[in-house]
C-alpha cells in the first residue's frame, strides 16, 4: 500500500509539475483557446475542470494498474487469489462513486448550456443569412444592410493561373470586403439563417458555432470582452458546396462610441444611396414618359 501511494503521489506530482511549466509554449496550440466572449470564457472554464477531473480519474486508474502489473507479476512468483471472485461492496462502490462524479460534471455543464441558450438582455440584434458563398448581415433595428464577401485580393489570387503568390496576401482566404461590426461590453443577439444550403456561422476566439438552415431561424449571443476590442477571423465550418473555402467570417469588435459612429455613419450612406437610385428612378420614369409622350 506504502509503495501504491508513492507511486501515485509522484504521477500526480509529475504531472503538476508539466502542466505549471509556463515556458511550455505547446499547451497553448492543443488547448481550447479561452476568447474573448462571456461565453467563451465559461466554456473554456467548464472544459478544463472536466479536463482534470479525468486527468485525476486517469491518474488514479492507470497508477494502480501500472503498480499491480509491476509490484503482482508472475516473474516474482505472484499467483492469483481465486478466494475472492466477488465483492458486492466492491461493486457498489464502483458503482456509486461514478454516480456522484457524473452528477458533480452534469450540473455545471446544464447551467452553461443554459446560459448559452439565454438572449435575454440583448441591446443589438444582428441577422446573418448565408449564401453561396458569402454572408448577408442585417443590423434589425437600424435597416442597415450589406453583404460580406471574401476580400479581392484573396479572390484574385486563388484563381488558377493568376501569378500571384497567395503567402504575400495578408489574412489570405481570411479577409473580407465588409466585415460585421459589435460593440465590446454590450450582448449581441445574432439570428442565423441560409437563402440555399445549410451554412454555420464560427469564430474561434467566441466560442460558439451555430448552424444556418434554410427556412428556419437559429440565435445565439456575443458579449466580447470591453478591453478585448479588435478583429476576430472564423469560416463558414458546414460543408457548403465548391466555394465553401472561400467565404471566411470577420468580425470587428469596437468600443461602444466608435461602433455608434460607425453605425450611424452606415445609416446615412444607406439612406443617401436608396435615395440617389429612388431619383434617379423617377427621373428614368420621367425621361420614358416624355419619350412615349413625343413618339404619340
Amino acid at each position: 500500500m506504502a509503495n501504491l501511494k508513492k507511486l501515485l503521489a509522484a504521477s500526480a506530482g509529475g504531472l503538476l509539475a508539466v502542466a505549471s511549466l509556463p515556458a511550455w509554449a505547446g499547451w497553448s496550440d492543443i488547448n481550447m483557446p479561452r476568447g474573448v466572449t462571456v461565453l467563451s470564457h465559461e466554456i473554456y472554464g467548464m472544459h478544463m475542470i472536466m479536463l482534470w477531473i479525468c486527468t485525476a480519474i486517469a491518474v488514479l486508474t492507470f497508477g494502480a494498474m501500472i503498480f499491480a502489473i509491476f509490484k503482482f507479476r508472475k516473474s516474482k512468483g505472484a499467483v492469483a487469489d481465486t478466494s475472492m471472485l466477488h465483492s458486492t461492496k466492491l461493486e457498489i462502490a464502483w458503482t456509486i462513486v461514478p454516480v456522484f462524479i457524473l452528477v458533480g460534471m452534469a450540473i455545471p455543464s446544464v447551467e452553461r448550456l443554459i446560459d448559452i441558450e439565454d438572449t435575454t438582455g440583448s441591446q443589438l440584434t444582428i441577422k446573418a443569412t448565408g449564401y453561396q458563398w458569402f454572408w448577408q448581415y442585417d443590423y434589425i433595428d437600424s435597416g442597415v444592410s450589406f453583404y460580406s464577401r471574401l476580400a479581392e485580393s484573396s479572390n484574385e489570387a486563388r484563381q488558377l493561373g493568376s501569378g500571384e503568390d497567395p503567402s504575400k496576401i495578408p489574412h489570405y482566404l481570411r479577409d473580407v470586403d465588409h466585415p460585421m461590426v459589435i460593440p465590446t461590453g454590450v450582448k449581441v443577439r445574432l439570428l442565423l439563417t441560409a437563402n440555399d444550403v445549410i451554412h454555420s456561422w464560427w469564430v474561434p476566439d467566441f466560442g460558439m458555432k451555430r448552424d444556418a438552415i434554410p427556412g428556419f431561424i437559429n440565435e445565439m449571443w456575443i458579449k466580447v470582452d470591453a478591453d478585448k476590442p479588435g478583429t476576430y477571423r472564423g469560416q463558414c465550418a458546414e460543408l457548403c458546396g465548391r466555394g465553401h473555402g472561400f467565404m471566411p467570417i470577420v468580425v470587428v469588435a469596437k468600443p461602444k462610441a466608435e461602433f455608434d459612429a460607425w453605425l450611424a455613419q452606415q445609416k446615412a450612406a444607406q439612406q443617401a444611396a436608396e435615395k440617389a437610385a429612388t431619383t434617379a428612378a423617377v427621373d428614368s420614369g420621367a425621361a420614358q414618359a416624355v419619350k412615349l409622350a413625343k413618339a404619340g
